[in-house]
Parts: C-alpha cells; sequence; structure tokens
C-alpha cells in the first residue's frame, strides 16, 4: 500500500559562532532526531534565514579544509578595513558587505537525502555552517523533513 509523503517544519537555532567554518552535523541532527526518525526515504532541506553566512556540505574529518576554505573565500572577497570605499554598502561594519557577497557565492540552503531515519550524506561529507560576520549572531536555520514514513 502506498504510503503518503509527510512535510513538516522545524526551526533550529544555532549556537553562536565565531567567523569561520564550522562543522555543525551533529548540532542538526540532535535537533531533528525526532524529526527524522520513521522516515524511509526522504529529503531534509535545511534553509539558513541570513544573508550573511552560509551553509554548505563539504569535508567533516580534516578541519585544515574549513580553515582552508574560510581563508580562500577571504582572498576571493577582500575586506575594505582601510575604509578605501570598495563598497558602497558600510554600515554596518567592514565585514557586512563581503559577507553578503560570500552569503550569495557559497548559497543559504542544503539539501540532503534521508534513508531510513539517517542522513544519507556521503563517508566524508558533513554540514558546514560559514559565519562571515566578526560579530557573535545567533543564526536561525529553517528544516524542512519530507517524505514517506514506515
Amino acid at each position: 500500500m502506498p504510503t503518503t509523503p509527510t512535510y513538516t517544519q522545524h526551526p533550529l537555532l544555532l549556537p553562536s559562532y565565531p567567523r569561520g567554518s564550522h562543522l555543525i552535523t551533529s548540532d542538526i541532527t540532535s535537533q531533528l532526531s525526532e524529526p527524522l526518525k520513521g522516515v524511509r526515504v526522504g529529503l531534509l532541506h535545511l534553509f539558513l534565514q541570513h544573508t550573511s553566512c552560509a551553509l554548505s556540505l563539504n569535508e567533516n574529518w580534516d578541519s585544515d579544509v574549513r580553515k582552508d576554505m574560510s581563508d580562500a573565500l577571504d582572498k576571493i572577497v577582500v575586506e575594505d578595513k582601510a575604509g578605501k570605499g570598495i563598497y558602497r554598502h558600510d554600515a554596518e561594519g567592514s565585514d557586512d558587505m563581503p559577507a553578503h557577497i560570500k552569503s550569495s557565492l557559497i548559497g543559504a540552503s542544503v539539501s540532503i537525502p534521508i534513508t531510513n531515519g539517517k542522513l544519507a550524506l556521503g563517508t566524508w561529507q558533513g554540514i558546514w555552517f560559514l559565519e562571515f560576520r566578526d560579530g557573535k549572531h545567533r543564526r536561525k536555520v529553517l528544516a524542512t523533513v519530507q517524505g514517506e514514513r514506515e
């Protein structure tokens, strides 16, 4: 007998992270253990409700990859620390406009398959949160769990 797909949404609040790239797979799975339970086949969609940070799927083992990613993004999108007027939008600080650009380059959402109640990530994949601002922020993620339940 075919099952009807279910859809549920869950607002999540990430801990405050400093500027940089952070592995948050365990934060996400611990907050969603109940909603994921019983999903035979489905999809988890994570949407970051902010414009100066990002979500990504990437290396989960070597923390140097996260440091290298942050360094590379800082070289690609420079910050106007000297106040030379590189960006028109600078009212919130020299890190704000570069944060918006990086957010657009990386993205505000990821989708991950769910198989038998678990995220079907690859062996070396993890969920990353990339904070592009210097100040401490509590970031909101809206998680949508969809799929066929057992």
